[in-house]
């Protein structure tokens, strides 16, 4: 069955959908009064919904029983830095099915994609889309917030948490499994992931003083987007 995103704001027991989603719903899969769909808010409630009409710029809808998924815990925010090409769109979705609450791109040293002002807002408004496709093609309902590109040294001192952990080839660095398994079930969770050249030595020292716990993810050196995507199945692991 078909799933949409209806706003918190739109929901009723006569809903209306529009913009974009309703566009999809009505000119490409040609749905039809009559027809089931299911709807989400991307805050963690659903809804079985019957088309009651339908026009070019909208749907109306008579929602059924609502659904509550409570958030997985803990909380978990991906800090990733910017990776060249796409893959960036790639770790979007893939977090998103791995259940992340938000992600936080970053600009480092580093970096070879620089990003500032409207083009960041640009990047953070597709990345978001990608986030929304990837709840609604993996059955998630809770939406993470993709946040707007951030230069580094704005965001490290700014980062709060029960536990940080920055995925690194930094010198003490000790294996993911201890540092989880120390930590006692943490309400939030910051993982770090830096860029394809790792982070400049202020920045590595920066990210320790912040509070950041160094983990290695074994002796193979991981890309970007493994080591992401790795750290992140660890935590959910760990403490689903």
């Amino acid at each position: 069955m078909a799933r949409f995103f209806l706003s918190p704001e739109a929901w009723g027991e006569h809903a209306v959908l529009t913009g974009d989603e309703a566009r999809h719903a009505a000119q490409v899969l040609r749905l039809r009064r009559g027809d089931s769909v299911t709807v989400f808010d991307g805050r963690g409630r659903s809804a079985k919904a019957e088309i009651a009409d339908v026009s070019k710029s909208e749907l109306r809808l008579v929602l059924g029983e609502t659904k509550i998924r409570p958030a997985l815990s803990p909380e978990i925010c991906l800090a990733q830095a910017v990776p060249k090409g796409k893959t960036m769109d790639l770790i979007v979705q893939k977090a998103v099915e791995l259940g992340v609450n938000s992600i936080q791109p970053l600009i480092t040293r580093h970096t070879v994609v620089q990003v500032d002002g409207e083009d960041a807002s640009k990047k953070a408004a597709k990345w978001q889309r990608v986030a929304l496709e990837a709840c609604k093609q993996c059955g998630q309902d809770l939406l993470p917030e993709v946040a707007p590109p951030t230069d580094f040294a704005t965001w490290i001192g700014q980062a709060n948490a029960d536990l940080k952990i920055v995925a690194s080839l930094f010198s003490g660095a000790r294996p993911l499994r201890e540092i989880l398994r120390e930590a006692p079930a943490p309400r939030k969770v910051v993982l770090l992931v830096g860029p394809e050249g790792d982070f400049s030595p202020k920045e590595g020292a920066d990210t320790l003083a912040a509070g950041f716990l160094p983990a290695t993810l074994g002796s193979i050196v991981l890309r970007a987007e493994t080591a992401a995507f790795f750290g992140i199945s660890a935590l959910r692991y760990e403490y689903s």
